[in-house]
């Protein structure tokens, strides 16, 4: 049985054959493929568009959802999160969706349960359907030709699950992977390059992929405001010029903060390009672990 914790639980062959299924899904015509079967959805942290997704993908497919209200649930009369999903286990789901606020809790309960657990965030360490999603909307963009593309993640990249699981998974199809951020923000003892100022690597880049500054994950007060954030690290039209880069954001989208509204509306955004995929590579996601089941 196969679990997706991180993005290294699919091999590249893997990924190609997901990306396939994920081209035949991309109509949002509805199937069977997993009609009669039941997914859990159990999230700890609220969320709107990987919830929305996982849940519209499920139901593309056929599939019936459970989704459990956690903030009334046993966990409210202290009931650990081990017994709360053996005992979702009990009730023979054919897969989980979990999202957490622990890093590294969904891959410690695989051990707990019959069907595959799914990975939708945790903490600040992992988000693989994301990534997924990026590298097939790059994929599709370059028709296929992602060597030698270079990506450049811009914001709070010390806190974000999403530049975490991109910088493991885009490397692997031959992407060259910066940072862009305040000191602040940056990670400590990086691998990878990472700059002060967009301006210093806008002419080298084939794709901006904006991040949402997530103060509520930062015990520290950086800035006096978003606006001085802004100030340096919106992505606007004067930064892209008539560049031909490819502009992506995992979502929310602080207006004005991550992304003006001009850039919001150029066609070089394709944020809800990347919401579409979504749903298409969540599809693509479900019936490979369950199916294979």
């Amino acid at each position: 049985m196969q679990h997706l914790i991180t993005t290294a639980d699919f091999t590249k062959e893997e990924i190609f054959d997901l990306f396939d299924d994920a081209r035949m899904f991309s109509d949002m015509e509805s199937s069977e493929v997993l009609k009669g079967k039941i997914i859990v959805i159990l999230f700890f942290e609220n969320s709107t568009r990987t919830r929305s997704a996982f849940e519209t993908a499920a139901k593309r497919l056929g599939a019936e959802i459970i989704a459990l209200d956690v903030g009334t649930s046993s966990r409210s009369k202290g009931e650990t999160v081990f017994d709360t999903v053996a005992n979702i286990n009990a009730t023979k789901p054919d897969a989980i969706i979990i999202r957490h606020s622990e890093c590294g809790l969904p891959g410690s309960l695989v051990d707990y349960v019959d069907c595959p657990i799914i990975n939708a965030g945790d903490g600040k360490n992992a988000h693989p359907t994301q990534a997924l999603l990026d590298l097939f909307t790059i994929t599709e963009h370059f028709d296929g030709n992602t060597e030698g593309k270079k990506v450049a993640i811009v914001g709070d990249i010390k806190s974000s699950r999403v530049a975490g699981s991109n910088k493991r998974l885009l490397p692997r199809f031959g992407m060259d992977v910066c940072f862009v951020a305040p000191d602040c923000f940056k990670e400590e003892n990086s691998e990878y390059k990472q700059y002060d100022n967009i301006s210093d690597i806008i002419d080298d880049v084939d794709v901006v992929m904006s991040l949402r500054t997530q103060l509520e994950r930062h015990n520290e007060i950086f800035f006096q405001s978003l606006n001085d954030y802004a100030k340096d690290y919106c992505i606007t039209k004067e930064i892209f010029g008539d560049r031909d880069i490819l502009l992506l954001h995992p979502g929310p989208v602080n207006r004005n903060v991550d992304i003006s509204d001009e850039m919001l509306a150029d066609p070089r955004n394709k944020i809800l390009q990347q919401v579409t995929n979504g749903v298409a590579v969540r599809m693509a996601v479900l019936k490979k672990l369950i199916t294979q089941k």
